[in-house]
């Protein structure tokens, strides 16, 4: 299999450089790093900034494979909110481009199902905008999987035929939010995908995937934690519900050949949860670094 490894280097709870230097000391061969605000956002970075962290990475031979651009809240439901956070969202395009890194991840809200429902319209328009501006500059806004199902998500890309849209397709998110196999959501989403997260989880009762992301829009992890800690669990990899086997079996037939992503957002030790899920990730694909 062709796949490369990569870390959130925010999973480690330490400041931007640390952490990438931590995702290469653990083996990794790219990160995903969060820009949206903190030392790294685009509002702070001047042309000199950008320039060194490109050397940066360059020296410790490591390569950015995604930009998390997840400005939060609802994401793009709301109109009155979506000119300032497009504008925002553009800047952390030109960020991208700046530091090599051809892939911004997002999450964009909840998309209806009902294409006549008014957030849809909403959605959509914010979306062709962002795409817009994202494709002649050689990236793209890869929305990240977890509210809606893969047909849903994929009627919407389709809907919408704008380049500079893709898919980060988060197989845990499917797994514990809303009870969908992530075999399956390769299969739906296969010509959209540009990245990937290895996260792994388990449903412990249905809950309402519109109730759950709200949660975390009005009042972040700690809200989510209290509202919703009896509905799922995020797991070390391997140990949830993920059948990475098949799933790293489908991204192959998919077409796929980037990242695999390791993001841990909870537990007491990412450290060595990340450092075992990098070794976990290279026998399944059959590597041996």
């Amino acid at each position: 299999m062709n796949f490369k490894i990569g870390v959130l280097s925010d999973s480690f709870r330490l400041p931007p450089m640390e952490g990438i230097r931590k995702a290469k000391e653990l083996g990794a061969d790219g990160f995903q790093v969060y820009v949206v605000d903190g030392p790294l956002a685009p509002e702070v970075m001047t042309a000199r900034d950008r320039q060194e962290f490109r050397r940066f990475c360059r020296n410790l031979s490591i390569e950015p494979f995604a930009l998390c651009g997840d400005l939060g809240g609802h994401g793009f439901e709301r109109a009155e909110e979506n000119p300032a956070k497009i504008e925002r969202s553009c800047r952390i395009v030109d960020l991208a481009v700046d530091f090599g890194c051809s892939v911004v991840t997002t999450h964009i809200g909840v998309i209806p199902e009902d294409p006549s429902d008014p957030r849809y319209r909403t959605m959509k328009e914010a979306c062709r905008r962002l795409g817009a501006y994202a494709a002649p500059r050689g990236v793209t806004f890869a929305i990240e999987t977890g509210p809606e199902p893969a047909t849903v998500l994929r009627r919407f890309l389709d809907d919408l035929a704008q380049p500079g849209l893709g898919v980060n397709l988060d197989p845990a998110n499917l797994v514990m939010v809303i009870g969908e196999d992530p075999v399956a959501a390769v299969a739906s989403l296969g010509p959209y995908l540009v990245h990937t997260h290895a996260k792994d989880g388990r449903q412990l009762q249905p809950c309402n995937p519109r109730e759950v992301y709200g949660a975390f829009a009005d009042g972040g992890f700690a809200a989510l934690e209290q509202r919703m800690g009896k509905l799922f669990i995020e797991t070390p990899l391997g140990e949830g519900a993920v059948p990475w086997a098949a799933y790293l079996r489908a991204l192959e037939r998919a077409g796929f050949s980037g990242a695999l992503t390791i993001e841990r957002e909870v537990g007491a030790d990412p450290e060595a949860d990340i450092r075992r899920a990098v070794t976990f990730l290279r026998r399944l694909i059959g590597r041996r670094d």
